[in-house]
């Protein structure tokens, strides 16, 4: 039944001429896409029908009904793809009588009524065949609660009847369809996916995977710590879990393998990194420019506030990665691993345009033109060495392939809006926040936990961006009736929104991983979940001591990285059951202390940060020096 629920439709393969057809068609889009943000001044409702109704003009020829639907297109598709470009064109020759429109109160044209009906079940045929029956009934089920929610009785009902005034809603304003989540994807994540295809056309992906190897390759566990890094650069390109472990995992989830790592470990260990990359500045994923606009935050600030969480995270996995590695003996890398120094000599073009991204983002541009920027870096840089060079074809075969990853993204973002949309019509987002502060008796801890627990409830079965906007519209207002900022309350969502991705009984990118080790995707899950402890408390720790996302004065800031660190080397330590290498087994009142001491560490509280950063260095201290006499001890005893 699992599997059923996020089954979707197969992506299809075309070859010869339609290929070439397909791609010039793609690549013309993603010009389009390209011109209207960067060199027009488009009004919102214009871009965004324009947008979605190319989006699904092309999504119902490549994307088929079912997971065995056949490479050719059926007459139900070219009928789909037909009224998806016939929607769009009338849109937009009748843009003006749309604007000039009083909403709710002008009568719909038969036509206006016809073609807003269709882009509606239009958006719920393609979010089935994009994401699965699990988002699509979600939609269905709020829709059907905005339809006929005058039934129920207070607090959850409401008094709209008329499917007209639900129609207007949805489709003729950008509080709906055409809302936030279409407007970001059709300006700032469509750019950002257009710079981390590129870079990956010129070679950028098989450059990290080098340069993690020439870090990490030759220590303990060696291949599971280039998985983390490479993961973790790639991840902050692609912004999807999923295809993060599809990407990065078959080359190093064999390699684990055929050294002797578990197949558990092997894709846990995966998964656990992919998952991060959503979270990684500088370019994170695309529910992080959803994010910014949400909470009017520039999105520079967002960057800076989620770069040393996004760190702590990945320190945490190493960590735990690193001890288990060396308590079972998991071996290095057996092949050859070139040198630093020769990494970067080859592949310095791929570090130029990263830089100039983070340039342009600290100078304070817009998104719009960081991404902009970025993208034609990656060109001009590729250009300088041979073997980086890409073809005027291979540029195309990048703008076409941006195209056809964001038709997903795309669908599931159409439909959050008319998620959103139905709810700011019905005021449902802040009934179910009363009734989150009720039912937790507005206790703060109770009220978190809760919020996180349903945020991944949201997020199991979907993308990101999609569990992200209902948990924003769902759960965002009750954290704001207890006072917390938007950032940092905003930011607890996102985490546990990107954390669903790896957590059971669904786990969408354990499943993409479990196909590739040959493993259960729930064992794969569960052992994923264990290795990202850190990050399912880290969201705590952002509303606790703002000094962990930099939101302080630089010595609470300092402290708190200070205290972090500390913090997460307790929790790796203690979860693994170990001191150092060459340690006994922990007992479990030390690793306890260790637990509580790292909480401690976090506080916001200097005296009592201090005990616990003081309590961890004394016992990891003391552990270290164990395992260091106790390591002498047997090279002695080997030595005679």
């Amino acid at each position: 039944m699992r599997i059923s629920l996020l089954a979707t439709g197969r992506r299809r393969t075309f070859k010869g001429a339609p290929l070439t057809l397909l791609t010039v068609v793609a690549a013309t889009f993603a010009c389009w896409v390209i011109y209207a943000n960067i060199f027009v001044i488009s009004d919102p409702l214009v871009l965004g029908i324009l947008f979605v109704s190319s989006v699904y003009t092309l999504l119902f020829i490549v994307i088929g009904h079912s997971p065995t639907a056949s490479d050719k297109p059926t007459i139900f598709d070219y009928a789909m793809s037909a009224l998806s470009l016939t929607a769009g064109v009338f849109f937009f020759i009748n843009a003006k009588d749309i604007a000039d429109r009083i909403s709710l109160l002008d009568p719909f044209t038969p036509s206006q009524f016809f073609f807003g009906t269709s882009l509606m079940v239009l958006t719920l045929e393609a979010t089935r065949r994009t994401t699965g029956l699990g988002l699509t009934a979600v939609v269905g089920v709020f829709l059907i609660y905005n339809q006929f929610g005058y039934l129920l009785p207070p607090p959850f009902g409401h008094g709209i009847s008329d499917f007209s005034y639900l129609l207007d809603i949805l489709i003729f304003t950008t509080d709906g369809l055409f809302g936030v989540p279409v407007q970001v994807v059709a300006s700032y994540v469509f750019l950002f996916v257009l710079f981390g295809t590129l870079l990956s056309k010129a070679g950028g992906g098989d450059f990290f995977f080098d340069l993690a190897a020439s870090l990490t390759g030759k220590s303990a566990g060696g291949p599971a710590k280039v998985a983390i890094i490479s993961s973790g650069l790639y991840g902050t390109m692609s912004g999807s879990p999923t295809s993060d472990v599809v990407a990065t995992g078959s080359i190093t989830i064999p390699i684990m393998r055929k050294l002797g790592y578990t197949k558990r470990f092997a894709g846990a260990v995966e998964v656990a990194a992919s998952t991060g990359g959503s979270a990684m500045p500088p370019i994170m994923g695309s529910a992080a420019f959803i994010l910014a606009e949400y909470t009017g935050t520039p999105y520079r600030e967002i960057v800076y506030a989620a770069i040393i969480p996004a760190l702590l995270y990945y320190l945490g996995v190493f960590l735990q990665v690193h001890l288990r590695s060396v308590r079972y003996d998991y071996r290095p890398y057996e092949d050859a691993v070139p040198p630093l120094s020769q990494t970067l000599k080859a592949g310095w073009p791929y570090l130029v345009p990263i830089a100039i991204i983070i340039a342009v983002l600290m100078a304070g541009y817009s998104p719009v033109f960081t991404a902009g920027a970025g993208t034609l870096a990656v060109v001009v840089a590729s250009a300088f060495t041979k073997r980086t060079r890409m073809t005027f074809w291979q540029v195309v075969e990048g703008l076409a392939e941006t195209t056809l990853r964001i038709l997903p993204v795309a669908g599931a973002c159409a439909a959050a809006g008319l998620v959103i949309g139905g709810l700011s019509m019905t005021g449902l987002g802040m009934k179910s926040a009363n009734v989150i502060v009720t039912v937790t008796s507005g206790i703060d801890v109770m009220t978190l936990v809760v919020a996180a627990f349903v945020t991944i409830i949201l997020g199991l079965g979907m993308p990101t961006p999609s569990a992200y906007i209902l948990a924003a519209v769902l759960v965002g207002p009750a954290l704001a009736k207890l006072g917390y900022p938007d950032l940092q309350s905003h930011m607890f969502l996102l985490y546990y929104a990107i954390l669903s991705a790896l957590t059971p009984p669904i786990a969408v990118a354990a499943l993409a991983a479990a196909a590739i080790a040959e493993e259960d995707p729930i064992i794969i899950a569960v052992g994923a979940v264990k290795l990202a402890a850190v990050g399912f408390l880290l969201p705590f720790v952002f509303l606790w001591n703002p000094g962990i996302m930099g939101l302080a004065d630089p010595v609470s800031v300092a402290l708190a990285v200070v205290g972090g660190i500390c913090a997460v080397s307790a929790i790796a330590v203690s979860f693994e059951w170990v001191k150092l290498p060459g340690g006994p087994n922990m007992l479990w009142p030390i690793r306890m202390l260790l637990f509580a001491s790292a909480v401690a560490a976090v506080a916001p509280m200097v005296p009592l940060a201090l005990i616990g950063i003081g309590v961890i260095a004394t016992i990891l201290g003391f552990s270290y020096i164990y395992s260091r006499r106790h390591s002498e001890e047997n090279d002695a005893i080997a030595a005679k």
